[in-house]
């Protein structure tokens, strides 16, 4: 599997420097390098890398200027590159797969790399199992039908506690009391109404964990409870928020809002 990879930044010894660390990993295949954020955005959508390193600050378009310009196709995998710590969260927010400090240390470089394989190889496998089920629909509905019963059976095999390693202690977290998790980057913040904790996963993996009819996806960094929800309010441009029976409010974005509608009531 080949990493169609592109740089940006807008200094050209940055991109001299990422190209040379990248040398030795050879699933990682440069096919370009962009100088500032509107060169970047045009090359993303016309030639689809599978990760991008992308610098913050950028004269005109800036890093997150870029990660919004290509929201309307499917965005590649966003490492930001950066000299300036206080934008960690805004990257985090942006989904992104890591946030590199320059100059960019060579062992979080290959953890980066690793953590890319692992997300590209998750999209491989849930495509292929798609493509499974369009296929056995067509030719084998019985077994399609089957398929779909086994799943469901599945679902008790989901988590009803989760070990939580926070601040040195180990926490057994029952998924019911759970009332939302928000993910920043490869950490997931867990609030069960009187506590928060931090647990280092993805968003993927997490939700793998629990029971979906349960635990629903109302933004791409945050997950809520269905169970916790005692109100939805209505807001501008066709988002709403969830209010949970602890009082706090949970942005549902419009991408997600059909979704909730299936369960809330």
């Amino acid at each position: 599997m080949t990493i169609r990879t592109l740089l940006v930044d807008d200094e050209k010894l940055a991109i001299q420097g990422l190209q040379l660390r990248l040398e030795p990993f050879d699933d990682v295949e440069i096919i370009g390098t962009c100088s500032n954020g509107r060169e970047a955005i045009r090359k993303i959508k016309t030639e689809k890398p599978d990760l991008v390193f992308l610098d913050i600050q950028m004269p005109g378009f800036d890093g997150f200027s870029v990660v919004k310009g290509v929201m309307d196709i499917e965005p590649p995998l966003i490492v930001f590159v950066t000299a300036f710590e206080e934008h960690a969260i805004r990257a985090f927010e942006a989904n992104a797969v890591n946030y590199l400090m320059k100059p960019v240390d060579e062992d979080k470089l290959a953890d980066t790399i690793e953590r890319v394989r692992q997300r590209i190889a998750e999209k491989k496998s849930a495509e292929e199992a798609d493509k499974l089920k369009n296929v056995l629909n067509e030719v084998a509905p019985d077994a399609a039908e089957e398929l779909a019963e086994g799943t469901d059976e599945s679902t008790e095999r989901y988590e009803k506690l989760i070990n939580v390693k926070d601040r040195g202690q180990i926490f057994r977290v029952e998924t019911g009391s759970i009332e939302h998790i928000e993910a920043a980057g490869d950490y997931m913040c867990i609030y069960t109404g009187d506590n928060s904790l931090i647990l280092r996963e993805t968003m993927k993996d997490l939700e793998r964990r629990l029971d979906p009819r349960k635990f629903q996806r109302v933004h791409r960094s945050t997950i809520v409870n269905l169970d916790q929800v005692r109100q939805v309010k209505p807001h501008t441009n066709g988002e709403c928020f969830l209010v949970l029976d602890s009082g706090a409010e949970v942005k549902v974005s419009r991408s997600y809002r059909d979704v909730v509608a299936r369960f809330v009531h």
